[in-house]
């Protein structure tokens, strides 16, 4: 039963409202060119380079993005969980408070950063000043706590280098939550989505003389609903950390908490 419920959720990730107003708009379009005998024999290449091609230079590149967003991720935790590594096993004698300290910062951390990429992005700049206020609390946790438990400044020095791949990797993520597909593609993309299954009423209603009545409105309704799952999977793949798509790349600051040991 779950299983059923989560695959007719994915189906209705791409098949929406959008889906059935541009279908219903190019059924009654074939509609129109049958009734008033308007055919024309237009060619598919205009369909493959006005929607298909940009569509999927698109979904590429938001896929990459996604790729990329995950492994700066990944590297945020690992140096994270070096950092608290270094915290255990270095100095001489293990000091439960100094683990409970860098165990709290990694978790504000993971949840400012979480919040900053699920949140809108009006709100970048505030969320950013909370993520930079934990990673200056870290800083000076390294400087402070491991200086004083005897480490030496080499050993220092490479927990401050963690450190800085997390601010690397942070602002990496950072910038793919601020920079999207550009602007000017998915206006193209979107203008022409929207046209071309009505302004195709005419090819629609030359090829139906082809199919028997039951399906002469098949390839219009087909053209849309094609047409509008590619960009709608295109727009969950454009912000990988919305949480509303199915590919979304999840910050569970709780579970990586839980499991230091």
């Amino acid at each position: 039963m779950k299983l059923t419920l989560r695959r007719l959720r994915r189906i209705s990730l791409i098949i929406n409202l959008k889906t059935v107003i541009i279908s219903a708009l190019s059924v009654f379009s074939t509609y129109l060119c049958l009734k008033y005998g308007l055919q024309a024999d237009f060619p598919l290449t205009l369909i493959a380079t006005s929607i298909v091609f940009p569509i999927v230079f698109s979904i590429s590149g938001a896929y990459k993005r996604r790729e990329t967003a995950l492994a700066k991720y990944a590297a945020l935790k690992a140096h994270g969980k070096a950092i608290y590594f270094a915290v255990r096993d270095w100095p001489e004698v293990q000091d439960e408070e100094s683990l409970e300290k860098i165990k709290v910062l990694l978790g504000r951390l993971l949840t400012a950063c979480r919040d900053l990429l699920t949140q809108p992005v009006a709100k970048i700049r505030d969320n950013e000043d909370i993520v930079y206020g934990v990673l200056s609390d870290m800083s000076g946790f390294i400087k402070t706590e491991l200086r004083q438990k005897g480490l030496a400044s080499g050993e220092v020095s490479r927990c401050n280098q963690y450190l800085s791949k997390i601010l690397l990797a942070f602002e990496d993520v950072k910038h793919i939550y601020q920079y999207r597909t550009p602007r000017t593609l998915r206006a193209f993309s979107d203008f022409f989505i929207t046209t071309l299954p009505v302004l195709y009423g005419p090819y629609f209603a030359h090829i139906a003389t082809d199919f028997s009545p039951q399906f002469v409105y098949f390839m219009p309704v087909l053209f849309s609903v094609m047409f509008v799952a590619l960009d709608n999977i295109q727009n969950h793949l454009e912000n990988p950390f919305d949480q509303i798509g199915e590919d979304d790349v999840s910050i569970n600051a709780e579970e990586f908490v839980d499991r230091l040991k």
